[in-house]
């Protein structure tokens, strides 16, 4: 579109302009030469009909590559190798799902996070060599979005591993014994119940605050003769000795949006027909957005590496587990008489 584009406003000029009106009109040679610089998008010169059929074409093309768990690997897959004391293992990509309650055994109730591990594959496979020379790494990516606004060297990438292109690419440092081939697809299994993740996520964005907001400043009375003066810090720097303000000073400004780490959080529960981590505690960010989530650097706890079946729900000794006995059990102990004394059901 862009020498097209030149080309056409060129001859245009050739005929509209003689040279002595371009010599004249510095502003009529400038309007000779100025080119388009205008993007085609792939929607544009389709009818609805051809939009709607590539769309649903595409969706069908990843959901067969993800949805039914087949291996996008091209041959097999690079032979296991053996645990050892300070592996460093491979993340995960998930999506926060929110928040629910989980009860022990014992009724302690504990709060969780619930993350989805949806379309995760390994991409790229770094060497130590052409990382940064003390570790391996690995390009993972997770959720699977459109092709058409993604650049031709990002397709690229995905094409190579045979995968789907992905909203959220990030990179894990891998101990040498935990490479993992490219294209090969992470589940949530990936990590069982008792073991601690460190998870990466961006935090809401809060806009512009003040200190009392943004560093949980207690501010300043009321009343006793403060004036227009309830909310602000106060003094914000030293006398004349420094006469400056240190760097790091709590002071008003924009608040969230930055990416914060949760370290040590325990894996209390994995659903792994839906892909799901019951995280313990709270996690930052929004519902649906997109983090990673990584081994703990202070506990390596020993990966399982013997194959078998892996059952449905994966879950610690120390949980309760809600069956449908237990819920005909508590309606049987809730329930009420109509009579007129209204007494309860003694069980």
């Amino acid at each position: 579109m862009a020498k097209l584009g030149c080309r056409f406003l060129l001859q245009r000029g050739a005929q509209l302009v003689c040279p002595r009106a371009a010599a004249e009109s510095p502003v009529q040679l400038l309007g000779c030469v100025r080119t388009v610089m205008k993007t085609t998008w792939f929607e544009e010169h389709l009818t609805e009909d051809n939009q709607k059929y590539l769309r649903n074409l595409t969706a069908e093309d990843y959901r067969k590559q993800t949805a039914e768990k087949l291996n996008p690997l091209r041959d097999e897959p690079w032979p296991r190798q053996d645990w050892t004391e300070g592996s460093r293992r491979v993340g995960l990509v998930a999506v926060k799902l929110g928040m629910a309650p989980i009860w022990t055994k014992t009724g302690e109730r504990h709060p969780v996070t619930l993350l989805q591990v949806q379309d995760c594959h390994v991409i790229k496979c770094l060497p130590k060599e052409e990382f940064d020379g003390h570790s391996a790494a690995l390009v993972v990516g997770g959720k699977n979005v459109s092709p058409f606004h993604r650049s031709e060297e990002t397709m690229e990438m995905f094409r190579n591993a045979g995968v789907p292109p992905k909203q959220k690419v990030t990179v894990f440092r891998v101990s040498d014994n935990a490479i993992i081939k490219p294209g090969t697809p992470l589940y949530a299994a990936h990590f069982r119940p008792g073991q601690y993740v460190d998870v990466t996520a961006k935090s809401i964005g809060k806009g512009f605050q003040g200190v009392m907001k943004r560093w949980g400043f207690k501010g300043q009375p009321a009343s006793h003769g403060q004036t227009k003066t309830h909310r602000r810090p106060g003094a914000s720097g030293p006398g004349g000795d420094p006469a400056k303000v240190f760097k790091g000073k709590k002071m008003p400004g924009r608040m969230g949006n930055t990416y914060i780490t949760a370290h040590g959080l325990k894996v209390w529960r994995v659903n792994t027909k839906y892909n799901v981590l019951y995280v313990h505690g709270t996690i930052p960010g929004h519902r649906n957005c997109v983090l990673k989530v990584k081994q703990n650097k202070i506990t390596h706890t020993c990966a399982h590496t013997v194959e078998c079946e892996v059952s449905e729900l994966l879950y610690l000794d120390t949980n309760f587990i809600y069956t449908k006995l237990c819920e005909i059990q508590f309606k049987i102990n809730t329930s009420v008489c109509c009579c007129d004394s209204c007494c309860t059901f003694q069980h």
